[in-house]
Order: C-alpha cells, then structure tokens, then sequence
C-alpha cells in the first residue's frame, strides 16, 4: 500500500470519475455525461483533481487515533474482579 503523499491527485481523481460513472451510469446517460474521463470537460476534470488534492491532504494531515495511555491496564469497568 502506498503512502498517502506518493498518491497522484490526477490518478486519483480518474479513478473518482470512473467510478461514479460506473455507479451512476443510467442517470448521467440520460443527463449526457461522459462515461470517459479523456472525454470529461476539462473544468470537470481540474475540478476533481483538485478534489483529490484536497482529499489527500484533509487524509494526510489528519492525527491518528488516540491510543490509551495505560497499555497494560483494564479501561475502567472492564476489569474481572474476583473471577
């Protein structure tokens, strides 16, 4: 698996558009939408590359869950007392 900033924003972002397409392919050929993205408008495609950009860096810079402190120790109302 590569890191998040090894990630190129335009692959990416082609993946987005070829998958939304995919899932939605019955409303966008009635809307007439590309189904390719070498066929997108290219607003759209600079659009959703700077979609993906901003994705990769709300991903990249978003702190990794906090980890209990007491590693060795039941979390309160855990522990078996007695048993």
């Amino acid at each position: 698996m590569q890191a998040i900033q090894d990630v190129n924003a335009e692959l990416l972002a082609k993946l987005f558009h070829h998958y939304r397409e995919a899932l939605a392919h019955d409303s966008d050929a009635q809307n007439g939408r590309s189904a390719s993205w070498e066929h997108a408008p290219q607003n759209e495609r600079k659009l959703m590359v700077a979609a993906a950009r901003l994705a990769l860096l709300e991903l990249a810079t978003t702190p990794a869950p906090a980890t209990p402190n007491r590693k060795y120790y039941a979390q309160p109302g855990e522990a078996d007392w007695g048993c």
